[in-house]
């Protein structure tokens, strides 16, 4: 049976749900990626590797993803930042390891440096790290222009019939969060995977990431026969292994 997601409640107007498990620190945070959402086989497969560990363990959606409220057209990396802030000050508990998919990578990130005091570890998969700025400089003049005048462009994905939705306010607002080139200023235990045929974020962003960063326990792996979504079973057991090794060294074991 499917247990129903609980709600953290952001105002009056957000909603965000979430899947909380209790256990041993440092707990595990998932991240999900763009328009992506926390049923998705990563979360899922580090939920149940946590549990099997007695390891706290929290997914969640973004508003305007899964089942949080709002329209996914609204968002944006403040936005959801601010929503992944609220989890890790009102359900998690104790050190924590973020572990962030594409998008969810970048925002992780963020989250760490906004919250040195409880994010000690991270793992980035295909880590989506200042993702606005490559489409601003990618977009023709046209699309630019769509972009003014509509606010909103469909951008052909091979993940989506219909394309993901992308917004000016999303592309725009996203210049308040850029990273590179750094420094990045987290000294906690970092791991980043990163498949080498990725046509969706590229593989080299990643050294730049473990260049950028001042801590000095950081190892990128590039996976030389993996696409972007990294969620074929041997991505997850890298994963796994990843969260696990940072899990062990924040425990000095």
């Amino acid at each position: 049976m499917t247990r129903q997601a609980a709600t953290l409640q952001r105002g009056k107007e957000v909603s965000i749900a979430y899947h909380h498990t209790p256990g041993q620190t440092p707990g595990v945070l998932f991240c999900t990626g763009f328009k992506s959402d926390m049923t998705g086989s990563k979360a899922l497969a580090l939920e149940a590797f946590s549990h099997q560990r007695g390891q706290q363990f929290t997914r969640f959606d973004y508003q305007g993803h899964g089942e949080s409220s709002g329209r996914f057209e609204d968002g944006t990396i403040g936005e959801w930042l601010a929503d992944t802030l609220a989890v890790v000050d009102e359900i998690t508990d104790g050190p924590q390891i973020i572990v962030g998919s594409s998008m969810g990578g970048w925002i992780g990130l963020l989250a760490a440096l906004a919250r040195p005091n409880r994010v000690k570890g991270f793992v980035g998969i295909a880590t989506a790290i200042d993702f606005t700025r490559r489409i601003l400089d990618g977009i023709d003049d046209d699309t630019r222009t769509l972009l003014e005048t509509k606010g909103v462009w469909m951008r052909p994905s091979e993940y989506d019939p219909e394309g993901y939705p992308i917004t000016l306010s999303l592309l725009e607002e996203g210049r308040n969060h850029l990273l590179l080139p750094g420094p990045i200023e987290f000294d906690g235990v970092v791991r980043l995977l990163h498949g080498q045929l990725d046509d969706a974020v590229p593989w080299r962003g990643s050294l730049d990431i473990a260049e950028a960063l001042t801590g000095t326990d950081v190892a990128v792996t590039c996976i030389k026969d993996a696409g972007h979504r990294l969620s074929r079973d041997q991505d997850i057991v890298r994963i796994l292994g990843a969260t696990a090794e940072i899990t062990d060294t924040l425990r000095g074991t």
